[in-house]
């Protein structure tokens, strides 16, 4: 992959309060475990959720001495695509990987990112507050009546790409919608929401994967920047951090990345 562009993964979700910065910091550390070269860009000038966690992490590894796999990260403020265009090629050179992480809200930048990826991940909470984003659902009957002007938008985004892909060498966009924190939902209302995303999903042709879980070791790791996948460095872990470990690696198996042919073996995921 050194000879070519890297891989865009963007985390895009009109909504906030998703899951979203942490899923895409898990993602991008996890992909430097594996050897990866990753960079990350924090496209929300504002809250800084994405650049605030690296910096941490960075700052960490300064102060315990310590060296660990992580990503070149910076902050876009800006709304013109050009600039963001401008700042892939400067902190993406190199890397196999860019990681972006969008603001809950739409506007230019966003959409730019998001019709742009090579793999798209929104995450989503098991509700049809969120699933709205996507798709709108009859109250009776909980099925799917209309694309969201979001799907609509990666639906047309992704038509482009097929048009052009062969002409320019680009690949496919791969749209993953992840279900984060399914744990505290309804038994009932979950089921409602899995069917209508396997509905939706054979209509606008995203994938659906398990993301995290809701747990509180989350929040706790922002400080420090550090990740479930930092053993050695987070004290003795109970078990539903073992769990949430494991929903990680889930995760990142379904995202189906194309990783680098020369892995560092000792930085495989574990």
């Amino acid at each position: 992959m050194t000879n070519t562009a890297p891989h865009r993964i963007v985390f895009a979700n009109e909504k906030g309060g998703t899951g979203k910065s942490t899923t895409a910091v898990h993602v991008a550390v996890a992909l430097a475990y594996q050897g990866a070269r990753v960079a990350a860009i924090d496209l929300d000038p504002r809250q800084r959720t994405l650049f605030r966690y690296f910096e941490n992490r960075k700052e960490t590894m300064e102060r315990r001495e310590i060296d660990l796999p992580t990503a070149r990260f910076d902050v876009l403020d800006s709304e013109r695509p050009e600039d963001l265009e401008a700042l892939v090629a400067q902190v993406g050179e190199g890397v196999d990987f860019v990681v972006f992480d969008t603001p809950g809200r739409d506007d230019p930048l966003a959409r730019h990112a998001a019709t742009e990826a090579d793999t798209l991940v929104t995450p989503l909470n098991d509700s049809f507050v969120d699933f709205d984003l996507i798709g709108q659902v009859d109250a009776e009957t909980f099925k799917v009546r209309r694309l969201s002007f979001y799907a609509e938008l990666i639906w047309e985004a992704r038509l482009k790409r097929s048009r052009s892909q062969i002409e320019q060498g680009r690949r496919e966009m791969d749209w993953v919608v992840v279900r984060n924190r399914t744990g505290h939902v309804e038994a009932r209302n979950m089921v409602r929401i899995e069917q209508a995303l396997k509905e939706l999903s054979r209509r606008v042709g995203f994938r659906v994967s398990q993301g995290l879980s809701e747990r509180v070791i989350y929040r706790e790791l922002f400080p420090s920047g550090l990740t479930l996948l930092d053993k050695g460095h987070l004290g003795e872990l109970g078990t539903s951090h073992l769990v949430a470990r494991q929903e990680l690696r889930e995760l990142i198996k379904s995202l189906n990345l194309p990783m680098p042919a020369k892995q560092a073996p000792e930085l495989a995921l574990a």
